[in-house]
């Protein structure tokens, strides 16, 4: 989200004559885009601000913008830590950078942080591939896990219409864009702020209807999801991805934690049991289907019985991927008040031991992976290897083979698997196309 966010707010600053340096001592506008989902990034950012206030003592030219999650929540106390910046702008005003920084040249120092009816995307973002794209289809989150800033960051939810998203589309193909990935912070709410209802009473706009309505746009080879919750997946929707073609068979679904009981203090919407439901679900419909989620270690009162259960959803599911993160309390949320926080020292051990199972159930996971035959979207030279490319599977495993970017950038290629690690693949590619012979 953050990714998408900081290439709208580059194709505003493109268009508005400004041009991009490498090198932020030599920048005139320096803006950074923040989040606050964890501690550590917000920290980074005023590491980052200190250096640049001081240099604005010697430039006073120099404009600085804090943006994203880390100014909204700070807003105008932003401001009082570090007096030499020029615009705090929280995520929802992403599509108004221009309107405000022409204040901020006009002379005014300014806080954009009231709630906002975001604008439709008529920005054209300075993406960094020009292979695969963000597509965001919802902002906000109406959600409220007691650890989660989101939604006092972000906002209420507010879906895009499926026009506008489906024109944005089109426009990618005719650029050259193969893959689109769809975003929103929960993306199963699609739909749910739009007007609409079918003859039945089912609601018109869900985001199963939105994968139908843009799965046939001229151009784009793949498409992919994130992030999904468990409260909302629908059988319906695995069917749409097993049906639709361009759909990857790839889930990200956070589970967060394999204990009811913490599910319960973090107000997640559902049982251990249910996830598992959905995971055999997906499995049903598309065995080979890649599985990748979120999980927290050491939320507020976690007992080491209750992390055993994650650790025991984790062996159980075997996913292709997981992003883990030690619990950290964040301000405005419930759980960052409560009783029994956990030392850091636990809270790290948590975190080791799940990672390990984690690298463990991904190398196992890939191993179905050789000796096979994957088709590879090449997105990248191997920064690592200037001989072979990189490039995504179906199910999102990166994978490099020997080629030239120059003749394979964009292109889908067979390519046979040699070696499986647990998060990537290397292979050789198959040149001569797989024919039947005349019998």
């Amino acid at each position: 989200m953050n990714k998408a966010d900081s290439e709208r707010m580059a194709g505003i600053l493109e268009e508005m004559g400004f041009q991009w340096s490498d090198s932020p001592d030599e920048a005139d506008v320096i803006l950074y885009n923040t989040c606050t989902i964890r501690d550590n990034a917000e920290q980074k950012v005023y590491s980052y601000l200190g250096k640049q206030a001081k240099r604005k003592h010697l430039q006073p030219d120099l404009t600085l913008v804090v943006a994203g999650c880390v100014a909204q929540q700070e807003g105008e106390a932003l401001l009082r830590r570090v007096p030499e910046l020029d615009l705090v702008m929280g995520p929802q005003h992403a599509n108004r950078l221009r309107d405000l920084l022409e204040q901020v040249f006009a002379g005014n120092q300014v806080v954009a942080t009231e709630p906002v009816h975001i604008f439709e995307d008529i920005t054209k973002p300075r993406r960094d591939s020009t292979v695969t794209a963000w597509v965001n289809v919802i902002y906000g989150c109406n959600e409220r896990c007691t650890y989660c800033v989101v939604p006092s960051v972000r906002g209420v939810e507010q879906s895009r219409t499926p026009e506008a998203i489906r024109a944005e589309m089109v426009a990618l193909g005719q650029q050259g864009y193969k893959e689109v990935t769809l975003l929103g912070q929960n993306i199963d709410a699609y739909g749910r702020d739009l007007p609409g209802v079918t003859d039945s009473g089912r609601h018109q706009h869900t985001f199963t209807d939105l994968l139908y309505f843009v799965h046939d746009v001229p151009g784009i080879e793949r498409i992919r999801f994130a992030t999904s919750h468990p409260r909302y997946f629908t059988e319906r929707l695995i069917r749409a991805c097993a049906e639709l073609p361009k759909v990857c068979e790839h889930f990200h679904i956070p589970f967060q934690s394999g204990d009811n009981a913490v599910l319960k203090a973090m107000a997640r919407g559902y049982t251990r049991e249910k996830y598992l439901r959905i995971i055999e679900m997906i499995r049903g419909y598309m065995p080979d289907a890649s599985i990748s989620a979120d999980a927290i270690v050491g939320f507020p009162g976690e007992t080491e019985e209750q992390f055993q259960n994650t650790l025991d959803l984790v062996e159980q599911v075997g996913f292709d991927q997981l992003n883990t993160a030690a619990y950290s309390p964040r301000p405005g949320t419930p759980a960052a008040l409560w009783d029994h926080q956990l030392p850091e020292d636990v809270k790290a051990d948590r975190l080791q031991r799940l990672n390990h199972l984690v690298a463990l159930k991904a190398a196992e996971r890939s191993q179905r992976y050789l000796g096979r035959v994957e088709a590879v979207l090449v997105e990248d030279q191997n920064p690592k290897d200037a001989t072979q490319v990189m490039g995504r599977t179906r199910g999102n495993r990166m994978t490099f083979f020997t080629g030239s970017i120059q003749e394979l950038k964009g292109q889908t290629v067979p390519v046979q698997i040699t070696t499986a690690r647990a998060f990537s693949l290397t292979g050789e590619r198959l040149t001569a196309p797989l024919t039947l012979s005349a019998c």
